[in-house]
């Protein structure tokens, strides 16, 4: 991991068992320096990411797809926004995915998050997921019960057949608490350049904080796997939330062992004329 980063401690190991309980929002403890020491790293890492995804891009072979949860206010956005600053969007996407339309609800509900996956050379990034229907769905009873249990399943055979093509996966739950998200939710009140953030309907969905919880612990503990790994990022830090993932991305991607393509020796001596 980046200097100073220890962030494979903060990854799902499959088959374990998840108690949102035991992991605590504020901690920093996966890095020994300070915030400004942190802020540093970051900075040290976005460069690092934009020199990879450069390197991902020329080379066309492997993609990298990165999936965002959390709960609203949750820093998704921000996320996204910091850790891939500079980075060319030439080679990056993000997906939102909200309320289903009436097209995507007639087809399965894979259907709508396959349209978005990223093609050799490309990080596509998902700001919500597939994972909402275990999550939203499962609270809200959209869904028999049977039918979303079956789902775990689908999402796992789903991604470990992306992995299988080329498709690097990497998901991440920014993890906040009950007070963290109200003094959010109160902020964005109060500053004008947030204010059209705020819904009544975060409000709503807040009374099922608990019900949201469970439903995560689930969904982390049965599609964390080898080839498409949960990470649960403390999130009531955004400095250390931001040093996480970009520690985990960028290490990641140099694990590729990625390299820019050389031109055949005949075209190598051309001369411009």
């Amino acid at each position: 991991m980046a200097d100073g980063v220890h962030a494979d401690r903060y990854k799902i190991e499959p088959g374990k068992s998840v108690h949102l309980d035991d992991w605590d929002p504020s901690d920093t403890s996966g890095f020994g320096g300070s915030e400004d020491q942190a802020k540093e790293e970051s900075g040290r890492l976005t460069k690092k990411l934009e020199a990879l995804q450069e390197t991902l891009y020329a080379e066309d072979k492997h993609s990298l797809l990165i999936v965002l949860q959390a709960m609203d206010t949750g820093g998704k956005d921000g996320t996204i926004r910091r850790v891939f600053e500079g980075v060319n969007p030439q080679g990056v996407r993000v997906a939102r995915f909200k309320e289903p339309t009436p097209e995507e609800l007639s087809h399965d509900f894979l259907w709508r998050v396959e349209q978005k996956l990223p093609a050799r050379g490309e990080i596509a990034i998902f700001n919500r997921s597939h994972y909402e229907d275990v999550l939203v769905v499962r609270v809200h009873n959209l869904a028999p019960k049977k039918v979303w249990r079956r789902h775990y399943d689908e999402i796992n055979d789903f991604e470990r057949r992306l992995a299988d093509e080329g498709t690097t996966i990497l998901k991440f739950y920014l993890h906040i608490d009950a007070d963290e998200q109200k003094k959010r939710l109160q902020a964005r009140l109060e500053d004008p350049t947030k204010e059209w953030k705020f819904s009544e309907d975060d409000l709503k969905e807040r009374k099922y904080w608990d019900q949201y919880m469970k439903a995560y612990e689930h969904a982390l503990e049965k599609t964390s796997k080898d080839w498409a790994p949960w990470y649960l990022i403390p999130g009531n830090h955004h400095w250390f939330r931001d040093l996480l993932v970009s520690s985990v991305i960028v290490n990641t991607l140099e694990g590729l062992k990625m390299s820019y393509p050389k031109l055949p020796e005949e075209e190598r001596s051309v001369k411009i004329r």
